[in-house]
């Protein structure tokens, strides 16, 4: 069975999910672009893998967006996001970000690609550094 471990920025949260990702999407709709501050949101998921909180569980706040199913899971400290479970806790998801360990498991799809930010888009030719450029 995988296990992956995560945590949160400050360390005061940290959890481990047992089981199986089927699907790691890259959302590009407006709720996620506003929730990361980032072009996309990155999230595993899973009907299957069970989460397990090691320390913190207390400090994790759930908002849910009225008239929506958007939810985030963060850290009540440093604002990271953590893992939630949605769908009546049929499916968790997982911020990628959040695991403490890279995942086998590539991108299976873009998602509300209509709401892509300009910018975000042919990046192929955009500089690349290994550190904060100097």
């Amino acid at each position: 069975m995988e296990k992956h471990s995560g945590s949160c920025l400050c360390g005061q949260i940290t959890f481990e999910v047992n089981g199986h990702f089927e699907s790691f999407f890259l959302c590009h709709c407006k709720h996620c672009q506003k929730d990361t501050g980032s072009a996309h949101a990155a999230n595993l998921f899973s009907s299957s893998a069970k989460l397990t909180w090691i320390s913190g569980e207390e400090k994790v706040r759930t908002f849910l967006l009225n008239s929506t199913r958007h939810s985030k899971s963060f850290c009540d400290n440093c604002g990271s996001a953590m893992p939630n479970l949605q769908l009546n806790g049929q499916l968790l998801v997982v911020p990628a970000g959040s695991l403490d360990e890279d995942v086998e498991l590539k991108p299976t799809a873009h998602i509300f690609c209509r709401s892509k930010s300009s910018w975000s888009k042919n990046l192929e030719g955009v500089k690349e550094f290994e550190t904060f450029p100097g």
